[in-house]
């Protein structure tokens, strides 16, 4: 795999980017560098609901890795893109599919039109999510030569007819669990493009402490964490509402949620409720160690690095059981739990509440063997050569 010269494209990328997508593809960056030249072709956006242009256009280097960054063309019109999002409830037509994409955006034609004019000057190309335009316009383009990382769950925009092309064209897809790949090949019957399944491993700080995080943000009693974009999308709405409820129910319980990441919506005013906003990586991971369990309340996800993330550092997890990635998380693992509606949720919170019973203290082991046995850098290394070869 030596001397391969690597191009990554997302939407975003940035150490401020904050999105499941854009720090995976970061991740994957510094493991792929190590054996091959790679190069990072992105937007100078931030922000994914404006598309605003943000960063530089051009070349820079960020933690030792090309980044080069395409304007973007024109900010995302919202109330457009609403409609559409309405219209296509009811009709699937590709006439609005289209339409669609360049509304979901971000519109990049110097972006696309560098990766045509300079596939040659590559060997790979590696689409990371099928959601976004450069994937559609782009991929097509270098198909001989792209790996495409869907990131793919069960939305409604996946069933598009515009996206059936994404998922036949590349030369191969690597999948981030059994359960996505399962859930692709149901939908789009590909079983033929060479594919793996392959996860990530976990970057954890050398020196983590809880007891750094509890004195940085005053925080002293016991509480569970929500790491990561702080949106309806999420489930954040559901969680914040079944959390209330939970401490109207048991007033005994004085246990604290704490938020981590970039709030996109209104939240809670209740002093139980703790936003630290969007922090460092050694203050997320201080403060998801000292927490009683990593909560994810997600109907979609693909993989969940902050779940990974959590049980590196022995710390249970509890999410929606409506996600099939993540409650496949916690069977395999038996190291989480999941809920599906607010009397599971009590019943899952009373367990992890009860922090000396023997079936706590099995979650927090049983959690971080399942990182130690599935997810480290050596075994995602060494796939990703394999596949890299049959290229």
């Amino acid at each position: 795999m030596g001397n391969k010269k690597i191009a990554l494209v997302n939407q975003r990328y940035g150490t401020e980017v904050n999105g499941g997508s854009e720090y995976y593809t970061r991740l994957l960056a510094e493991m792929l560098r190590a054996d091959s030249e790679v190069e990072i072709l992105t937007t100078t956006a931030l922000d994914y609901t404006t598309w605003a242009n943000y960063y530089k256009e051009g070349l820079q280097e960020i933690d030792g890795i090309k980044v080069r960054r395409f304007p973007v063309d024109c900010e995302r019109r919202l109330l457009q893109f609403r409609i559409l999002n309405k219209i296509l409830k009811y009709v699937k037509i590709s006439y609005f599919e289209r339409k669609w994409i360049k509304a979901q955006g971000p519109l990049s034609g110097k972006l696309i039109k560098y990766i045509k004019d300079h596939k040659d000057e590559f060997d790979v190309f590696i689409f990371v999510t099928y959601l976004y335009y450069q994937t559609v316009k782009a991929l097509p383009e270098v198909a001989e030569k792209a790996i495409l990382i869907p990131t793919a769950h069960d939305e409604p925009y996946i069933y598009f007819g515009i996206y059936r092309n994404i998922f036949m064209a590349p030369k191969a897809i690597i999948y981030l669990t059994e359960e996505e790949r399962n859930f692709v090949h149901k939908t789009f019957h590909n079983e033929a493009v060479l594919n793996d399944v392959i996860g990530i491993g976990v970057n954890k700080p050398e020196d983590i402490s809880s007891e750094n995080f509890r004195n940085k943000f005053g925080v002293s009693d016991d509480y569970v964490i929500y790491v990561g974009r702080i949106d309806t999308d999420k489930g954040c709405k559901i969680l914040f509402d079944y959390f209330g409820k939970f401490l109207l129910n048991n007033k005994s319980s004085d246990v604290k949620l704490v938020l981590v990441g970039k709030a996109m919506m209104e939240l809670p005013n209740n002093h139980n409720v703790i936003p630290i906003g969007f922090v460092s990586e050694e203050d997320k991971f201080n403060a998801i160690s000292g927490s009683l369990a990593l909560i994810l309340p997600s109907a979609y996800e693909s993989l969940s690095i902050s779940v990974l993330e959590a049980m590196s550092l022995s710390v249970p997890v509890l999410v929606n059981g409506k996600c099939t990635v993540l409650k496949g998380h916690c069977d395999k693992s038996e190291g989480g739990l999941y809920y599906h509606d607010y009397d599971e949720f009590e019943a899952v919170m009373k367990v992890i509440l009860n922090q000396n019973s023997l079936e706590y203290q099995k979650l927090k082991e049983n959690a971080l063997l399942y990182i130690e046995n599935n997810y480290t850098w050596e075994a995602c290394r060494n796939k990703f050569q394999r596949i890299l070869q049959e290229l």
